[in-house]
């Protein structure tokens, strides 16, 4: 059944890609080539509403034969994801400036949080008998993680396929624990969006006939964050870092462009063209390399999350350091920051020394 689910979605997502494209023309929701694109002709965005409509009707299908008695508890997920939909579209066709679209995304983690009940209220911490509660932060917390993922996932869609493929490897990971645990629910809802996901990624993948736009990387964002939520709340400390690392790729960009922006005496909020993939880029790789480079990367994490979640307190502790070392001498060698910023490398070529 959850296979079919996955078909299902797929088989949608190609149907009704082309006429969202078509659509997209219509509305005004074009992608035109400027100093900071990758490409040179004028595209139709907005793809990202193929996506969420295939797992959409998908859902519907599917929660009326699998979840029926649950269904209206699952509502303020498909009204937050409506909400992420709509101020995606509107971005997509008018160009919104950063405080609505923010505001947007704060409304659509309130609906999932207040209406749905979704908080991160304790955690177990390691090496210790006692619970962190986090009182009256937890909606904060839980809206914060919401609407950082939302925003990671936006930030990584710079490249044809890359936005797609990344979420997909990260609701792979998820759907893998969440079918170890036996929640069929957060399974089933990860099999969709990637089933929808995947159909879309047949036009997007470079070169591509048509961009997600913010529709899609909002969507995404929003779909990833409310699913680890669900898969990994109020539990140990280690167990909360899982989802950490399966978004490993999108949270270590955006980490560290915030991290370049303040080394460089930038507003955080300016936009460049000093992300990962344009790194890659700039180091001579091709843009379909660049692009299945990242994808291995985020399949690194997602396997790393994997063992990580069956890993001893002590194991979990030298992976997670052994990931944070790989991460820094990766950004310092491509120059993330910018090219003078290796601390780590300098030490080591100063230890090294004779």
């Amino acid at each position: 059944m959850l296979i079919g689910a996955l078909l299902v979605a797929f088989l949608l997502s190609i149907f009704l890609t082309p006429f969202v494209g078509k659509l997209a023309f219509k509305l005004g929701a074009t992608d035109k080539p400027n100093e900071r694109k990758v490409h040179s002709k004028i595209m139709p965005r907005m793809g990202g509403l193929a996506i969420f409509l295939s797992f959409f009707i998908t859902f519907l299908l599917f929660m009326f034969l699998l979840f029926m008695n649950d269904f209206w508890e699952q509502l303020p997920l498909l009204v937050g994801a409506l909400v992420i939909i709509l101020i995606g579209m509107a971005d997509d066709i008018f160009e919104l400036r950063a405080v609505p679209k923010f505001l947007g995304q704060v409304l659509a983690a309130l609906i999932i949080v207040l209406w749905g009940g979704l908080e991160v209220e304790f955690i177990n911490l390691p090496f210790f008998t006692d619970t962190l509660e986090f009182g009256i932060l937890s909606i904060p917390i839980t809206i914060l993680w919401i609407v950082s993922i939302i925003n990671a996932i936006n930030l990584i869609d710079g490249l044809d396929g890359l936005a797609g493929g990344v979420s997909t490897i990260a609701l792979v990971t998820i759907a893998t624990m969440a079918l170890i645990k036996g929640d069929l629910f957060v399974a089933m809802v990860a099999l969709i969006v990637i089933g929808s996901t995947l159909g879309f990624l047949k036009y997007n993948f470079h070169p591509a006939k048509i961009f997600m736009g913010d529709t899609g990387a909002l969507f995404l964002g929003y779909i990833i964050a409310v699913l680890s939520l669900l898969g990994f709340k109020n539990v140990t400390m280690i167990s909360l870092i899982v989802p950490i690392i399966i978004l490993g790729v999108p949270i270590s960009d955006t980490f560290f462009a915030i991290i370049r922006r303040l080394v460089n005496k930038q507003p955080i909020s300016a936009a460049d063209k000093s992300h990962l993939h344009h790194c890659l880029i700039n180091l001579g790789f091709t843009h379909k390399q660049t692009v299945l480079l990242i994808y291995a990367l985020a399949a690194c994490f997602g396997l790393a999350a994997i063992i990580f979640s069956f890993a001893t307190m002590w194991g979990a502790l030298i992976l997670v350091t052994g990931l944070l070392l790989i991460i820094e001498i990766f950004v310092e060698k491509i120059g993330l920051v910018n090219s003078n910023y290796q601390p780590l490398l300098k030490m080591l070529n100063f230890k090294n020394k004779p």
